[in-house]
């Protein structure tokens, strides 16, 4: 299942406040005689771009205002008419609609599978949105059911997995179990253009329980990327500046993987085990000094390391990146 998807209906109410603010629930969408026929089967790859920045997990929406806080709704994506009018308070409430209409991409990328669509007109401004589903991790929810604790625990993985630590957006191949529990389906051309290891994501953010992140390959010294946030030299328990997620050293001291040994199945911490979601890169967005680029993650400097690059970055004063 790749990105691009077909519509499947027309919201009729607000696709998901609850999951944003902890309201009462929200609408689902219905078919609509005017839908497009579904486009025909999809490739399996399950690439997305991951450019919701800290800032859409921490201070501006999906943390202080909606994650942390208030943690989600449980109650699925139900007809109500007040969290209809709640929705469109929220959305139009925040810093910028362009912010909201991000925040909720993701959330539908999560929750849906591709061929499914939530789309919603906004009344005060009459603009409509469109955002597409990638992953399917909480089908049943976003359907109008409560979110059992599998489909918390998924998506909550799946909207740590597409923070980036510069709001930079980076192709990622996700990799874990859907709502079906079955594996996501990973294609041979995916798994030759995403073979670099990177991450483990897990955790519940409906319950406040917590969001978490390990590494799943260590960095060398003259090594960095965008993904800061998930690819860390810090160790457990560092603050790595990617509130509310939480670095807890590697995957394999808190994880277990699956049977086919294809991805972390589960992870543990604090005494609770936790459905988790694995993350891999391409080999090119993991920058190394010497390659004569002064990446954004890199800094100017005398040395060969990430953070005093003098080859790609020169000295200090002339091309210095902070």
């Amino acid at each position: 299942m790749k990105t691009q998807t077909s519509s499947m209906g027309r919201a009729v109410a607000c696709v998901c406040l609850g999951l944003l603010l902890g309201a009462a629930g929200c609408a689902g969408s219905e078919p609509d005689a005017s839908t497009p026929p579904e486009w025909g089967e999809l490739p399996q790859e399950v690439i997305v771009a991951n450019g919701l920045s800290t800032n859409g997990l921490s201070t501006n929406g999906l943390s202080t205002n909606g994650l942390s806080t208030n943690g989600l709704s449980t109650n699925g994506l139900s007809t109500n008419g007040l969290a209809a009018t709640s929705f469109t308070a929220w959305f139009n409430g925040n810093a910028s609609v362009s912010y909201s209409d991000m925040v909720m991409k993701y959330v539908v990328a999560c929750a849906l599978p591709a061929g499914q669509t939530r789309v919603w007109t906004n009344p005060t401004t009459g603009v409509t949105y469109t955002w597409p589903g990638r992953l399917g991790l909480a089908t049943a929810w976003a359907q109008g059911a409560a979110a059992t604790v599998a489909e918390q625990q998924r998506l909550s993985a799946c909207l740590a997995a597409h923070v980036n630590k510069l709001g930079v957006s980076v192709p990622i191949s996700v990799r874990g179990r859907d709502s079906t529990g079955a594996a996501i389906p990973v294609t041979s051309s995916e798994a030759a253009d995403y073979p670099e290891k990177e991450a483990c994501f897990f955790g519940n953010l409906f319950t406040g329980g917590g969001i978490y992140v390990g590494s799943d390959r260590t960095l060398k010294k003259d090594e960095s990327t965008t993904r800061g946030c998930a690819l860390s030299a810090k160790g457990a328990g560092e603050d790595t500046g990617c509130a509310p997620l939480q670095h807890v050293g590697t995957c394999a001291s808190v994880c277990t993987r699956d049977a086919t040994h294809s991805f972390w199945e589960r992870c543990a911490i604090n005494g609770v085990s936790y459905q988790a979601l694995t993350t891999q890169l391409r080999p090119q967005d993991i920058y190394s000094c010497g390659d004569g680029v002064c990446q954004a993650t890199e800094s100017c400097g005398t040395g060969k390391t990430y953070d005093s690059c003098a080859f790609d970055c020169s000295t200090c004063g002339t091309r210095s990146r902070d």
